[in-house]
């Protein structure tokens, strides 16, 4: 199916809802700000490309001074090379014959293509796919305090580098980590420490990789990361203003919604349930933050509703068959929920941008 609207120079109001839509200018600025910090402080920007999945959104980055792009996946990965991108990084650990072999025709199509592991199952694995005609380059991933993935110690990551060093296959090529909000300090010590003991085997270190928007402009804490990773800056949503990255003037994504009903003078219910809105909460009581009406809180989603309380709406609430700006609690997500996104300027219409990577998720 043919998505059949809206024309360049449509109003958003008359855009059919629920539909995210972003901003142009804001998009364009949260780009430059971030790359102008990380050049500012002399490390290498990798952006994550998960937050929007669109390729001509990541020519953007990169045109700005983005150095190569992460992906989570290898099926997100594959959409991403046949755009035209080259250094890519995939941030997971990848078991299976049918996701190696994947893996192994992606690396075989570009040059850059780097994986992470964080244990010997997922290195044999690698070894036994790659050879020395075209070897695999990967990074160990660390955990300094995120408490997902990732080796507990430096002597636990020298363990793995020495393994992989010693596959024809694989080529050891850094360190990553996913660190605690706040946690530059701990980041930094586990990263030294590594290096100190890597030096100490003879192994060099070229990469090391840090990353979150959470601590984005805290990069400059961690001297020893080589390159920075983030995704949802180039966005932005309603956490990344609870954690003072930005200002709400600074977020590029809104979900335009109608409302459906007024059942009782204290609810309203919007047309952005869970097929449109996120459910992750991200420690938010709510499900989004409409804008110009204080107090009025998405309390529930079904998956075509949003009910919303207006026990302690500070304003009028807007009637039935108006149309209200949806701020997300996580843009991310909402990017993997529709199949195109609408861009504009001013409110009206700049372009159409199919999300060209949504459901690629193995």
């Amino acid at each position: 199916m043919q998505f059949p609207w809206p024309e360049t120079g449509t109003p958003v109001e008359n855009i059919p809802t629920p539909m995210p839509v972003i901003d142009e200018d804001r998009l364009a600025s949260n780009i430059a700000r971030a790359q102008a910090y990380f050049d500012e402080h002399g490390k290498a920007f990798r952006p994550h490309i998960k937050t929007h999945k669109i390729p001509a959104i990541a020519h953007q980055q990169q045109e700005a001074g983005a150095t190569g792009i992460n992906c989570q996946k290898i099926t997100e990965a594959e959409v991403f090379a046949d755009a035209g991108f080259g250094d890519i990084l995939i941030t997971y650990n990848i078991l299976g014959a049918a996701k190696l072999a994947r893996l192994k025709a992606l690396n075989d199509k570009i040059s850059g293509l780097k994986v992470t592991a964080d244990n010997e199952t997922v290195i044999e694995g690698l070894a036994k796919t790659f050879d020395a005609a075209r070897p695999l380059s990967i990074l160990i991933e660390c955990d300094t305090g995120g408490k997902r993935c990732g080796v507990q110690t430096p002597e636990a990551a020298v363990k793995l580098a020495e393994l992989i060093a010693a596959q024809p296959g694989l080529r050891f090529a850094g360190i990553l980590t996913y660190p605690a909000p706040a946690g530059a300090a701990a980041v930094e010590a586990f990263i030294t420490e590594t290096m100190a003991k890597l030096a100490e085997k003879g192994i060099e270190c070229p990469i090391r990789s840090n990353g979150g928007s959470p601590d984005l402009y805290k990069g400059h804490l961690v001297p020893s990361a080589t390159e920075h990773r983030a995704g949802t800056y180039v966005y932005n949503d309603r956490s990344m203003v609870r954690a003072g990255h930005c200002t709400l003037d600074d977020v590029a994504m809104h979900v335009l919604a109608t409302v459906v009903s007024r059942p009782a003078p204290d609810r309203a219910v919007l047309d952005c349930g869970s097929k449109a809105l996120t459910s992750d909460l991200l420690g938010f009581a709510d499900h989004g933050l409409i804008e110009g009406y204080e107090g009025a809180r998405i309390v529930s989603l079904s998956e075509e509703h949003a009910v919303v309380d207006l026990s302690q709406c500070t304003t009028e609430f807007a009637p039935v068959g108006a149309i209200v700006h949806v701020i997300p609690n996580h843009t991310c997500v909402v990017s993997n929920l529709f199949d195109y996104m609408v861009f504009h300027r001013n409110g009206r219409v700049t372009r159409v941008e199919k999300v060209a990577a949504r459901g690629t998720v193995w």
